[in-house]
């Protein structure tokens, strides 16, 4: 009953060790501040959940919504991308909306993956990005993660040694894991890559209005010609702290977002229609929320960088994103990430999340989300501490074996 084909090409839940730790710890009443999920702890907008509230119960509300969204919301989206990016969308032919960008991700996996296609995928990079084609039966070739002349010669080897010819390349940036940004001159690049070796180009832009400084995170569609080859994925989880509510969006090539919508009308109806009317009044609605988020994660990231700093663990600071990617303290680096996650938890009530489930190049770091306020991030920098500290006095304690009598000498 184990040997499912899909199940099969999926490895163990890397992040499990930790979640059964951290249960164990608060069951026994242990307090775990918990650094490890990218969960916004934020309230949604008032007026959003407003909207929401009016809209539940009006007659026809509770029936089937079309899969692909209401027309109002993907209005909403299109308008969106005018105003940020510039960029003009059709709301019937090139936007789809998604129950979360994971979901939508997902299922263009589906749509465009045959059985043995190769996809570049980032290592580190999010899970789906990988296991997302692994489940459509598709092969993944790792690229660096980092948007660096390293990354243009790594595609550049893949296209010419895998076989069959990859079929896709997918970038995340503001990146999760671990914070780079791209530049619009970078996405340049990529898309005359794309086009050249007629690869289709999928971009994560999950964080895109999570940035700390004044350089807001372009959109690959930017690009003139962008929309030729690419999709692109946004959600409204990050940006109006709306995790649950999973609600999401697809835009970009009209091909490439037909399959996608095909595939979905066989899986799904579509979000609840109050949630989509409420989704529609959060993009069309001001931008002071969004405004405060950013302020309330940038104090919430100086604050981690300097109290983590004076504990002993410098962290490098993101400058988008809503986590710290640094590397693990080198006295711990050679227990691995996940080792050294799960001690945390025990011996600090600390959780964060292990590199090595972003890929195996992670493996030497872990991601810190700023998911917790300012105090319980000084105290999460203090239990830290203690355990630095109480770690080294163990080890100052051990005193070193006398040399067995006629020993030889080293």
């Amino acid at each position: 009953m184990n040997d499912f084909y899909r199940t099969q090409r999926l490895p163990p839940y890397v992040f499990e060790p930790v979640n059964k730790i951290k249960a164990k710890a608060r069951a026994e009443g242990v307090d775990i501040i918990d650094l490890g999920m990218g969960n916004p702890d934020l309230a949604a907008p008032a007026h959003v959940v407003a909207k929401l509230a009016e809209t539940a119960g009006k007659p026809r509300t509770d029936r089937y919504s079309a899969s692909k969204g209401i027309p109002g919301l993907r209005k909403a989206q299109a308008g969106y991308y005018a105003r940020r990016f510039g960029v003009k969308l059709d709301p019937e032919t090139q936007v789809v909306t998604t129950l979360g960008s994971k979901e939508g991700f997902a299922n263009m996996a589906q749509a465009i993956t045959a059985p043995g296609d190769v996809v570049l995928v980032p290592n580190p990079s999010y899970p789906l990005h990988n296991f997302g084609f692994l489940m459509a039966g598709g092969v993944v070739r790792n690229v660096p993660a980092e948007p660096s002349p390293e990354f243009f010669h790594a595609i550049e080897r893949a296209m010419r040694l895998s076989v069959p010819k990859p079929i896709a390349l997918v970038v995340c940036y503001p990146a999760n894991p671990t914070a780079c940004t791209a530049s619009l001159d970078f996405y340049r690049d990529l898309v005359a890559f794309a086009k050249k070796h007629e690869l289709i180009l999928l971009s994560d832009l999950a964080y895109a209005e999570v940035y700390f400084d004044d350089n807001p995170p372009p959109s690959v569609l930017q690009v003139p010609g962008a929309m030729d080859i690419a999709a692109e994925f946004t959600s409204l989880s990050k940006t109006y702290s709306m995790a649950g509510w999973r609600m999401g969006f697809a835009v970009g090539n009209e091909r490439l977002l037909a399959a996608l919508a095909r595939v979905k009308s066989y899986l799904d109806y579509g979000a609840f229609t109050p949630v989509q009317v409420a989704a529609a009044a959060a993009l069309n609605g001001p931008d002071d929320y969004i405004e405060d988020m950013r302020a309330i994660y940038r104090k919430r990231r100086d604050a981690l960088v300097e109290s983590f700093a004076k504990a002993g663990w410098p962290v490098t600071r993101p400058s988008a994103s809503m986590f710290c990617w640094t590397p693990i303290p080198e006295r711990f680096r050679h227990l691995g990430s996940l080792e050294f996650a799960k001690l945390l938890v025990e011996k600090a009530g600390v959780a964060v999340a292990p590199g090595i489930g972003f890929g195996e190049h992670g493996d030497d770091h872990v991601r810190i989300a700023l998911v917790e306020n300012e105090q319980r991030i000084r105290q999460a920098a203090r239990n830290i501490r203690r355990f630095f500290d109480d770690r080294d006095k163990a080890l100052d304690n051990i005193a070193p074996q006398a040399a067995p009598t006629g020993a030889a000498s080293a």
